[in-house]
């Protein structure tokens, strides 16, 4: 999994306050924080807790921009500049507000926005997240009181890939899942369309599973293996109707060390949509593979490269098929003797 740079070029925090009996209120700042050492840490943690979270979703804007507004401000920001980083932050904040409270959920929360320069492209990070009472050690060695942010308390978030956005990517927007209401809620905030088809987001789990397999540097049949363990596990969930989970997917497939499995599946740059069902066609080439030529067809399991059934002559640019059976020797000698 690669290692990304985070650059903060601007930050702000709100305040959405939540008492019993009383509606809801904003606590705005009136500008963006300054990007001193306990910002810029509070950026670092968010994204690592952000990581750090399998059940993601991706997706792309709604083109309903009346109803899902937050494409046509980020515009208004960005590409107009006839709003700047306060105000569009402001607008957000009333939005969370809003639907928040149609959700009629509970809890308060810190919204944090913050614009990152990620290597060659920027990002927008938006998230709610909660707090703690904890114990602070004053200048007398005496315990004190105090609050702090929980970021095990990350209620919800989502990054815009602004760069996949301006170049009119097919995916730009990801946001964590969450349970019960935690990701359909603000889905809405963010007016994510979810684009989560289980064929292509099978594809994308078989190849990446495939190029891990390929830096664990496994032999052949250690290699068989895994993919045959992954191919199985995936088609019983496919079979039943259920959900990918990351996490145990990796402890199925990769026993040894299901945390390097899990990481490479969880990494921003896979976009693989947590949650889907997985397409059982689209498992095959795990364990087979299948090709056809102008006059030929043939599949073939992978297996079959190790125990000596297939041979592939690079050299000559032929296979070598080995134990033909005795049906098709037969019309193979019938045909020849015609």
């Amino acid at each position: 999994m690669r290692t990304v740079e985070h650059v903060v070029t601007h930050l702000i925090l709100h305040a959405l306050v939540r008492e019993p009996g009383v509606p809801s209120r904003l606590m705005l700042r009136e500008a963006p924080c300054a990007l001193d050492t306990a910002a810029l840490r509070l950026v670092e943690r968010l994204c690592a807790q952000y990581e750090s979270r399998s059940a993601k979703g991706f997706g792309r804007f709604e083109e309903d921009e009346e109803t899902f507004p937050l494409a046509r401000w980020l515009r208004e920001h960005l590409v107009d500049e006839t709003l700047d980083f306060t105000a569009l932050s402001r607008q957000l904040a009333e939005r969370v507000q809003a639907i928040a409270d149609e959700e009629e959920l509970e809890d308060g929360d810190h919204l944090v926005l913050a614009h990152i320069r990620e290597g060659d492209g920027d990002s927008l990070w938006v998230a709610l997240l909660g707090s703690a009472e904890g114990i602070a050690i004053g200048g007398g060695l005496e315990p004190l009181d105090c609050t702090h942010v929980d970021f095990s308390a990350l209620h919800a978030a989502g990054r815009i890939d602004l760069t996949g956005w301006r170049r009119g990517d097919e995916r730009y927007l990801g946001f964590l899942r969450g349970r019960g209401k935690g990701g359909a809620w603000f889905k809405r905030v963010l007016g994510c369309s979810d684009v989560m088809v289980a064929l292509q987001e099978t594809k994308k789990l078989v190849a990446t599973l495939d190029r891990f397999i390929d830096t664990e540097r496994l032999t052949p049949a250690a290699r068989d293996s895994v993919l045959e363990r992954a191919h199985d596990y995936l088609d019983t969930l496919g079979e039943a109707g259920a959900p990918v989970v990351f996490e145990e997917l990796a402890r199925e497939v990769f026993p040894e060390q299901p945390a390097r499995l899990d990481a490479v599946l969880r990494a921003e740059e896979t976009k693989i949509a947590a949650g889907f069902v997985p397409n059982r066609r689209a498992l095959r080439p795990l364990v087979r593979f299948s090709a056809s030529g102008e006059n030929w067809k043939l599949e073939f399991e992978r297996s079959g490269l190790h125990s000596g059934a297939v041979h592939y002559d690079r050299a000559t640019d032929t296979l070598v098929l080995s134990g033909v059976p005795d049906y098709l020797k037969r019309m193979l000698d019938e045909d020849g003797a015609a």
